[in-house]
């Protein structure tokens, strides 16, 4: 780095190149400000699991205001889920959003094709035409519940060296629920959604990547079965990876309220299964935390657990949740923080680093609050917590995308 910027680059793997390279490009964008030891340079975050809502549901979130709070948040690389109108499930349908990502991203952001049809899990979409467009296939948003179209979709997607990204649900376990099935939902009279819904899938897309040999990778998991399993088919050798969120490392229904922003998919489970989720990334099970962003109008979220959309915003407050609510109590080192919010999500889905980075403030604290989210979707069960690490400035691709 030069003399000149005195904030420290963290995380040791990236090597000196990277830092001098940052110091260079904080020079050339005249960052001066930043010239104190008391921030921190990271490199630039990547989410492979965000919903951009563009085309078709522009009133929840386009590419552009979910790229503008990616940055905010020190993200300069995302992969949006494909459930969207129309599903990217052809190429003619996949055009459509590679335009407006073109034309409206002011970060790097790598779109999923479908797994299925409209993902309707009735007819395979077109893995081949989309296969050098796409990061990988996913059906995000619903499971893929034929064993012989996930096993079809694992064999094409192997022989196009792309990988299977599955959001693992078993529709016949799902029963109407909304919330964990736990003392929450039965102290207050909600309908619960079983553990073994997810972990039921996981397990079956376990036995179909023995068979096939696909690289695959499953989202948002929040089960202490889930890590289990994943655990062992690691050790036995199996293509396998996976992410789970900020609010399942920090938070369990114990502390569910009765509004629309602490209802996702899957739910916050029980405390035994956020403890297994911490010593799944501490072990290395879990490789990556992504946010699994997804924003919904104000209306949606307004009608309580049972009737609200399910999904919550998450991209502006990862790192500080992280950082605040693991990193500072010791649970996890900083550097480890930094690995699993950038740089294994880039090495599992190869999207490069380049020079791209984000500076913090690490010092100061302050209350999260939705109203300064640039996302459109401002549902979160983050707010009013407290929280260290502020982003000043975030550069991609050598620009300034953000600065506070």
């Amino acid at each position: 780095m030069t003399e000149t910027t005195k904030a420290k680059v963290i995380s040791a793997s990236l090597g000196s190149a990277f830092a001098d390279g940052i110091g260079a490009s904080i020079s050339s964008l005249q960052l001066s400000v930043f010239d104190s030891p008391q921030y921190a340079i990271f490199p630039g975050f990547c989410d492979v699991h965000v919903h951009f809502r563009e085309p078709g549901f522009s009133y929840k979130e386009t590419v552009a205001s979910g790229s503008r709070a990616s940055a905010r948040g020190g993200y300069t690389a995302v992969c949006t889920m494909p459930n969207l109108n129309p599903v990217p499930d052809s190429v003619e349908h996949l055009q459509q959003q590679l335009q407006i990502i073109e034309d409206t991203a002011c970060i790097h952001v790598y779109p999923y094709g479908a797994i299925t049809v409209g993902e309707k899990g009735e007819e395979m979409a077109d893995l081949e035409g989309m296969a050098p467009n796409v990061i990988g296939f996913s059906d995000d948003g619903k499971g893929v519940q034929s064993d012989e179209m996930m096993k079809q979709a694992m064999l094409r997607a192997k022989a196009l060296g792309k990988m299977i990204v599955a959001h693992c649900e078993v529709n016949d376990l799902l029963r109407g629920g909304y919330i964990h099935d736990g003392e929450y939902a039965k102290a207050h009279g909600h309908r619960g959604i079983c553990s073994e819904s997810e972990w039921g899938q996981i397990k079956r897309d376990l036995e179909l990547v023995k068979e096939t040999g696909c690289a695959y990778h499953v989202c948002h998991i929040s089960t202490k079965e889930s890590v289990e399993l994943i655990r062992k088919a690691k050790a036995e050798g199996l293509d396998v990876t996976c992410e789970t969120g900020p609010h399942y490392l920090v938070m369990d229904d114990s502390m569910l309220q009765e509004e629309g922003r602490f209802k996702m998919n899957p739910p916050l489970r029980d405390k035994s299964d956020r403890e297994a989720l911490v010593q799944g990334i501490l072990d290395g099970t879990i490789d990556m935390i992504a946010t699994d962003h997804a924003p919904h109008s104000a209306e949606e979220k307004a009608k309580g657990l049972e009737k609200s959309a399910f999904g919550i915003v998450g991209i502006e407050t990862a790192f500080p949740i992280v950082y605040t609510y693991l990193v500072k109590p010791g649970i996890l080192s900083l550097d480890k923080a930094v690995e699993l919010l950038s740089i294994n999500p880039r090495k599992r889905f190869g999207i490069p680093m380049g020079t791209d980075y984000s500076i913090w403030d690490l010092n100061t604290e302050y209350a999260i609050d939705p109203a300064e989210f640039l996302s459109m979707g401002k549902a979160t069960p983050f707010t009013g917590w407290k929280v260290n690490g502020r982003c000043l400035a975030t550069v991609c691709g050598g620009k300034v995308v953000y600065k506070a």
